[in-house]
């Protein structure tokens, strides 16, 4: 669980009830085969991966915040970079907290190396669109110019800390956003056939 709020999308209880063939158990516990590496991930490893990740930017987040409550406001280079390593960890606590509580959708299980992508893409998209102003948030402050700089220089060895990882592990993108489009929309389109299959069967048999 997440601060002692957040709970997990996919319980135990819950994969036990669930009649889905892509999950299945061995001695360890629940798996499943990733869609985007056909890798074998444990369900409670998995989660263990996010509640670590997670209180790791939540200290860090805090420690930033804290920084900049501190500093002197004329040290606009400093709190620029103060501020840019918080929106990092605010965007991650974030996505935790989405892909952590997920409990419609098995996409959202994947391996660590692959999470770190997503975000590492999600930084990259929401850098762009703080750049052009579509988006306000309120760690940016008057600055924005040098926060969105300072987020360019450093969000990949943020990441990479915040996660624990080597520097290798960002060295291939799994462009998991898009394969989560694809899949999805495959899905609802079968759906959709089977719906119009089933109720032509209900016709004929009338």
């Amino acid at each position: 669980m997440l601060e002692n709020k957040f709970k997990r999308g996919f319980s135990e209880e819950r994969l036990e009830a669930i009649p889905e063939p892509k999950v299945r158990r061995d001695a360890r516990g629940f798996f499943i085969l990733t869609l985007s590496e056909n890798a074998k991930v444990y369900f409670e490893d998995y989660y263990r991966f996010l509640e670590r990740t997670y209180d790791r930017a939540l200290v860090e987040r805090d420690r930033m915040i804290a920084l900049i409550e501190a500093a002197d406001p004329t040290a606009t280079e400093t709190l620029a970079y103060y501020r840019a390593q918080a929106v990092i960890c605010d965007l991650l606590l974030r996505t935790v907290r989405r892909f952590y509580t997920d409990g419609s959708n098995f996409g959202v299980v994947m391996t660590p190396w692959c999470f770190g992508t997503v975000v590492l893409e999600k930084v990259e998209v929401y850098r762009d669109r703080l750049a052009k102003g579509e988006v306000h948030d309120p760690l940016i402050s008057e600055y924005p110019f040098f926060v969105i700089r300072y987020i360019d220089e450093i969000y990949k060895k943020s990441l990479l800390d915040l996660f624990d990882f080597p520097e290798k592990a960002f060295q291939m993108r799994w462009q998991y956003a898009e394969l989560l489009k694809r899949y999805s929309g495959m899905l609802s389109d079968i759906t959709t056939r089977l719906q119009a299959v089933l109720t032509q069967v209900k016709q004929f048999g009338t």
